[in-house]
């Protein structure tokens, strides 16, 4: 057995077509830890259908202040789907609760971003995430092994600056794939 792959922490990950699991379907998904315990993650890429941000705020009784953009809720994966993460750009800070992931990245989730963001002096790039994506230890070496993911660097303008619907996308073309050349019909070697 293949001792622990490099540490994924600050990377995307890239689903494969054969996944083999529809919540991760054209899944990018952002690397907030990974080690021997484990894995975390947020996908950045599918919005919620069913969650509005509003929703969001009027059940932690925020109130937004006229005019702020409209911020997407993301479905961040289907563990724990109730908790709200924040993936965001580094200057934002919120004392104990903000984590440097990355060094263009790091995620908060506590109520005092989400005000924040509600009012307008939050993070200027952020993502509204709930629930996230959580690997055991082992289990996402192994589905890189069943070809399941691809990974490749996670940079501000993928995450914060393309369309959701483009962001899988672009990470392949990033490592110089076509995503045209995929098929979930492949078979493995």
């Amino acid at each position: 057995m293949e001792t622990q792959s490099s540490d994924l922490t600050g990377k995307l990950l890239i689903a494969m077509p054969g996944i083999g699991d529809p919540r991760f379907s054209n899944a990018l998904v952002f690397m907030c830890a990974h080690s021997e315990d484990g894995a975390m993650g947020l996908m950045v890429n599918k919005v919620s259908a069913e969650i509005a941000v509003k929703d969001v705020f009027d059940q932690l009784e925020i109130h937004p202040t006229p005019g702020i953009r409209p911020l997407p809720v993301h479905f961040g994966g289907p563990v724990e789907v109730g908790r709200g993460f924040v993936l965001h750009s580094t200057e934002y800070v919120a004392d104990h609760a903000s984590m440097h992931v990355a060094p263009e990245f790091s995620m908060t989730a506590s109520r005092e971003i989400l005000r924040d963001l509600a009012t307008g002096t939050g993070p200027r790039d952020s993502i509204l995430c709930l629930g996230y994506a959580g690997w055991g230890p082992g289990q996402l070496e192994d589905e890189i092994a069943e070809n399941g993911w691809l990974s490749c660097d996670a940079v501000p303008e993928i995450v914060f600056d393309t369309p959701d619907d483009l962001k899988w996308s672009a990470a392949l073309q990033s490592l110089g794939v076509s995503p045209a050349l995929l098929s979930g019909d492949a078979g493995h070697a």
